[in-house]
């Protein structure tokens, strides 16, 4: 009997995502009988649960689960594509993305009113900077509020009334069977997803080719050429999955279009803009996007530095105000 081992965390979402994917492989070779096993594994940003993401570090939620495979503990690190850091490990490679699940952001409210109806004042759960600086770009009378933990302890923290509402990936519910628990799905325009978001990152071993040809039929080509210009755009612009960084990319036929915002936790000041062009150019898609949002501005918002009298910054516009070149007008 073949056999595979998959490496992952230990939450109750990362082992449906290892679940799926053993499925799908095992799926893609019916005759092999092939088996899969699932090595847990604990990792920083498990254990330190009191701190921020961002305090952590890079790769908080993966280094862990890479250094399993590297040592031979198992053969496949099954990520969240947006966990990774945009650096390449040493001695290892993603060897397939599977098609991507929903990458939108989601709303879900303890009264269930929409965002739009939310009273101000309400507060609103969520661990990452760029969520809550969109969120109050559009509505600074909201609260946003810090907030760790797994999905469950979020929801749990939600129902006994520690905030009013919280936001979360939509894939990460569905994977779980609790999307019965969204109030509001979050459009592109009000929300633009992080960099990898929904995508999984099936890692091996550099130099094992009979593991990528296991994983191959797994692999969804518009899917990875989408979160490559999504990485590409991040790495260039030299943020890590936990810096307020909005970036999403979407195919349509042989054409690529792909968003991106940068701003700050508090929604004051954001550089905004959109690119398109031919999919399978990815990587200069993700490029021209960030050394564009660098021009109106990225560069200061990341880096603190005071902000030129002549950049022009995005503050909670309507859709129609949104200019040809895809910039946002200042107010």
């Amino acid at each position: 009997m073949a056999g595979l081992r998959f490496a992952s965390r230990g939450s109750r979402l990362a082992l449906a995502q290892a679940e799926e994917v053993a499925r799908d492989v095992r799926a893609a070779w019916p005759g092999l009988d092939l088996a899969v096993t699932i090595e847990v594994v604990r990792t920083r940003g498990d254990a330190l649960t009191d701190r921020s993401v961002a305090a952590i570090g890079k790769g908080a939620f993966v280094n862990e689960v890479r250094q399993a495979v590297l040592d031979g503990r198992a053969d496949v690190a099954v990520h969240s594509y947006k966990d990774l850091p945009t650096d390449p490990a040493p001695g290892l490679r993603v060897a397939a993305v599977p098609m991507r699940a929903d990458p939108r952001d989601v709303l879900i409210t303890r009264t269930g009113k929409v965002f739009q109806y939310l009273p101000a004042g309400a507060r609103i759960g969520t661990g990452s900077g760029r969520r809550a600086g969109q969120l109050l770009r559009r509505r600074s009378d909201l609260v946003a509020e810090p907030m760790r933990g797994n999905i469950d302890t979020r929801l749990a923290k939600l129902d006994a009334g520690e905030h009013d509402a919280i936001v979360l990936a939509a894939a990460g519910l569905a994977r779980i069977g609790l999307l019965d628990r969204v109030t509001e799905y979050f459009d592109y325009d009000l929300m633009i997803p992080a960099p990898g978001q929904g995508a999984l990152a099936l890692e091996i071993r550099e130099d094992d080719d009979a593991t990528a040809a296991r994983l191959a039929p797994l692999h969804d080509e518009h899917s990875a050429y989408a979160v490559l210009a999504e990485r590409t755009c991040l790495r260039v612009l030299g943020g890590g999955c936990n810096v307020p960084i909005g970036v999403h990319a979407i195919t349509d036929g042989d054409a690529m279009a792909i968003f991106g915002i940068v701003l700050t936790p508090d929604g004051t000041r954001a550089a905004r803009m959109r690119w398109s062009g031919p999919w399978r150019q990815a990587d200069d898609l993700g490029e021209t996007l960030a050394e564009l949002l660098q021009s109106i501005g990225a560069r200061e918002i990341l880096s603190g530095a005071p902000i030129p009298p002549t950049v022009r910054f995005a503050t909670r516009q309507p859709r129609e105000a949104e200019g040809p070149d895809g910039a946002w007008p200042a107010r």
